[in-house]
């Protein structure tokens, strides 16, 4: 790991990758800081499906934060980075070694807490959320579902890319089961994406998801 230059949706960042960073319970390798394949997918795609300017944003379980990153280079006028405690130094190295901190902040964030409030004491809602690599554990999704609610309005955009594995089809059914409208963008990345980070990746094995908060009127 070390300091990465790359080059997404026309945009050239710096990202600090962190091989030190470990859980406090396990003792294990967190592999959050580091830059994975699907958050170079949903930084391309993004960039070329939505209009960020003047909007605000929050990427859950951001990691590096390159979608975020991303947005916020893309005329985004607020941008927040949330993840576990421990991936906060990485996110806010990175946040500096971009000039961002005029429009860019990192937070705490726990799937299912109810910390993310505002100076108002009113839970925050976004235009956008960002998520990449998130559906990985289908027990965490009902954490993430109570998060979704709480930081996304009537209007909210939610933007996911992972790569598809076996549990994949599970984590988006556990969320379709709490009322979230699923919906899978075909893949127009085929021939206009970048390479993926590595090189070797096939980005037919990924994909990106429109996700809808269940609305009011179908819920009552």
């Amino acid at each position: 790991m070390g300091i990465r230059e790359v080059e997404v949706a026309g945009q050239k960042l710096t990202i600090h990758e962190l091989d030190d960073v470990y859980d406090s319970l396990t003792g294990c390798t967190l592999t959050g800081s580091w830059l994975w394949n699907s958050a170079f997918v949903l930084s391309e795609w993004m960039a070329t499906q939505l209009d960020f300017k003047y909007k605000s944003v929050i990427e859950l379980g951001a990691g590096a934060g390159l979608p975020g990153l991303i947005a916020a280079r893309l005329g985004a006028s607020r941008v927040v980075l949330t993840d576990i405690g421990s991936l906060l130094p990485g996110l806010k190295e990175n946040v500096e070694a971009n000039g961002l901190k005029d429009r860019v902040e990192v937070r705490e964030l726990e799937w299912g807490s109810t910390e993310l409030l505002s100076q108002g004491g009113e839970l925050e809602k976004f235009d956008v959320v960002l998520m990449s690599d998130v559906f990985y554990d289908p027990e965490e999704m009902a954490r993430l579902a109570l998060t979704l609610g709480m930081v996304c309005g009537e209007e909210t955009r939610i933007l996911a890319a992972c790569e598809v594995r076996p549990w994949t089809c599970e984590c988006l059914g556990e969320l379709a089961s709490r009322g979230f409208w699923v919906v899978e963008f075909p893949n127009l990345l085929r021939e206009s994406c970048s390479p993926l980070s590595d090189g070797d990746g096939n980005v037919e094995t990924f994909a990106v998801y429109y996700i809808a908060k269940p609305c009011k009127q179908c819920t009552s």
